[in-house]
C-alpha cells in the first residue's frame, strides 16, 4: 500500500486538495496522510488587529489565536470526515513548526505529496507559481501533485517529453507510482526545433519502453518553442487530464524542459500537474 500525503493550510482550507486527495486514494487504495501546516508563526491576523481602544492588546490576541485554532480545527475536522465518508484509510499529521521545513521532511517518507497549486502559506494571494510552491518543488523527495480549483475525474493523461532523462524519469515515477490509471487514454508530446524531423529524442528506445508501460498511448510531435507549443496544445484538451513532467532542480538546463516550464504551466493552464524533480 501507497502513502500520499495532502497538505493543507488549516486557516485557508483546499477544498480542492481534498477532493483530489480521496480521488487519488480510492483509485489506487493507499493510505491517505492529511498534513496540517500549523506553523506557529503564521496566524490569520495582522499586527494592527491587536490594538484596541483600551490600550489590552493582550486579550485580543487571545480572541483572534482562540479563533485560528477553531479555523484548524475545524479543517482537520472537515478531512476527517470526508476519509471516513469514503472509508479510507487515513492519518492526520498536525505540524507546528516551520511550515516549508516540516513539509519537505513529510515527502522524504510519502509516495506523492498532493498540493494546491495557489499555496501561500501568507495572507497574500500572489501570482503562480508562489514562492512557496517554487521553493518546495525545489527539494521535494517524492513526486508532487499540484492540483488546480476545481477537481475533475482523470480521464486523460499527458506524459510530456524532451529526451531528457528528467523527462523519462517523471514517465517512470508516474507509471510505478499509479499502475491503476494506464487504461486512460495517454498521449506523449514532444517538441522538437522548426527545421527537424517529426521523430522523438529517442524515438526507437522510448517507443520500446513505453510499449511496456502504455502500449495504447498515442504520440504528438510539435515543432516551434516548446513553451508556446505546449500551452496551446494543452489548452486544447479537456478539463479533465493529468499532466505529468519533468524538471531539473534549479541552476540546471535540459534541452527545453528547463526549470521554469513548470512555472509556465501552473500561470497558463488550469490542469492537474504530476511534477518529479531530478537530481
Amino acid at each position: 500500500m501507497k502513502k500520499i500525503i495532502a497538505a493543507f493550510d488549516g486557516l485557508k482550507y483546499s477544498e480542492s486538495t481534498r477532493d483530489y486527495a480521496i480521488y487519488m486514494a480510492k483509485q489506487t487504495n493507499t493510505h491517505l496522510v492529511g498534513v496540517f501546516m500549523d506553523d506557529r508563526i503564521y496566524n490569520s491576523y495582522k499586527v494592527y488587529e491587536l490594538m484596541v481602544k483600551n490600550g489590552k492588546p493582550g486579550n485580543n490576541m487571545k480572541k483572534l489565536e482562540a479563533k485560528d485554532k477553531a479555523t484548524r480545527d475545524a479543517a482537520a475536522q472537515n478531512f476527517e470526515k470526508a476519509c471516513q465518508k469514503e472509508g479510507l484509510e487515513y492519518t492526520i499529521h498536525h505540524d507546528h513548526n516551520i511550515a516549508i521545513n516540516e513539509l519537505k521532511h513529510e515527502s522524504i517518507y510519502a509516495d506523492l505529496l498532493i498540493i494546491d497549486s495557489r499555496e501561500t502559506l501568507t495572507h497574500y494571494t500572489e501570482k503562480l507559481p508562489t514562492r512557496f510552491i517554487r521553493d518546495l518543488l525545489n527539494d521535494a523527495q517524492c513526486p508532487v501533485l499540484l492540483v488546480p480549483q476545481k477537481k475533475y475525474p482523470f480521464q486523460k493523461v499527458i506524459l510530456l517529453y524532451d529526451g531528457e532523462p528528467s523527462s523519462v524519469h517523471a514517465i517512470k515515477m508516474y507509471s510505478y507510482l499509479l499502475p491503476e490509471l494506464k487504461d486512460l487514454d495517454t498521449e506523449v508530446i514532444s517538441v522538437n526545433p522548426p527545421t527537424t524531423t517529426l521523430h522523438m529524442p529517442d524515438n526507437k528506445l522510448m517507443k520500446e519502453f513505453m510499449k511496456r508501460h502504455h502500449p495504447k498511448a498515442k504520440y504528438t510531435i510539435l515543432k516551434g518553442l516548446a513553451e508556446d507549443e505546449i500551452i496551446k496544445h494543452l489548452k486544447k484538451s479537456q478539463d479533465n487530464a493529468l499532466v505529468v513532467l519533468g524538471t531539473l532542480r534549479r541552476g540546471t538546463v535540459s534541452r527545453w524542459f528547463r526549470e521554469n516550464m513548470a512555472d509556465i504551466l501552473m500561470r497558463e493552464v488550469a490542469l492537474p500537474l504530476f511534477i518529479v524533480h531530478d537530481k
